[in-house]
């Protein structure tokens, strides 16, 4: 198990990352990703990160258009904050979301994975501290109902008690929603923009499983 602190600035992150597409797996900048690792190559990828300062991987969804290889042009790097071994030649992981990145192109490497070269521009705000003034209690209210509707256990007393921030992050990394929603919430702009999609998504999905004559897809 090894874990360890980290900070970079903004204008020292790196130009080429390793990327790991997959599908309604979103990191956020500030949430965290545990991941469990078992293709050869993406153990490949991990091992390549890990040699890095910076121990980063960047996360990206497949865009499910056109060919298989496609990727949206937006996703968010994740350092690895924490890995673990297994004796069944696993690797357990947990990425700590940093900054988003645009993708400009991608090269696949001897071990398997993707290398890309990426830009951070336009993205410089996700590494500053953001105490966003959220109205806490509508968000609670339409999560309430959400998890109802799903069947969703939560241990409420730590969801009331979560920082602003971090409770929208979170939220918006673990509901299950499709693959075209989870990148819009990546992509929201600020972060008010963000919480306000959020609550729509959550809204469509309640207002779905309660009408008998529509379903979701």
């Amino acid at each position: 198990m090894v874990s360890s602190p980290f900070a970079v600035d903004f204008g020292d992150l790196p130009s080429q990352l390793p990327i790991f597409p997959l599908a309604n797996a979103v990191l956020l900048p500030g949430g965290q990703l545990p991941l469990n690792i078992f293709e050869p190559r993406y153990l490949e990828m991990c091992q390549f990160a890990l040699t890095t300062p910076t121990r980063m991987i960047g996360m990206i969804q497949p865009s499910m258009q056109g060919d298989k290889d496609d990727l949206f042009t937006i996703g968010c790097a994740g350092r690895i904050s924490y890995f673990q071994e297994t004796d069944d030649n696993r690797l357990m992981i947990s990425l700590d979301g940093i900054c988003r990145f645009r993708l400009d192109d991608d090269v696949v490497q001897d071990g398997g994975f993707r290398l890309a070269n990426v830009r951070w521009d336009g993205f410089a705000a996700d590494m500053i501290a953001d105490d966003m003034a959220l109205e806490k209690e509508p968000l609670l209210a339409i999560m309430r109902r959400y998890f109802e509707i799903k069947g969703f256990d939560a241990d409420w007393d730590n969801i009331e008690r979560a920082e602003n921030v971090q409770l929208l992050t979170t939220l918006a990394m673990v509901c299950p929603f499709d693959v075209s929603e989870k990148q819009a919430l990546l992509e929201a702009e600020t972060l008010k923009a963000r919480a306000d999609l959020l609550m729509a998504m959550m809204e469509m999905a309640i207002h779905g499983d309660e009408s008998p004559h529509e379903s979701r897809h």
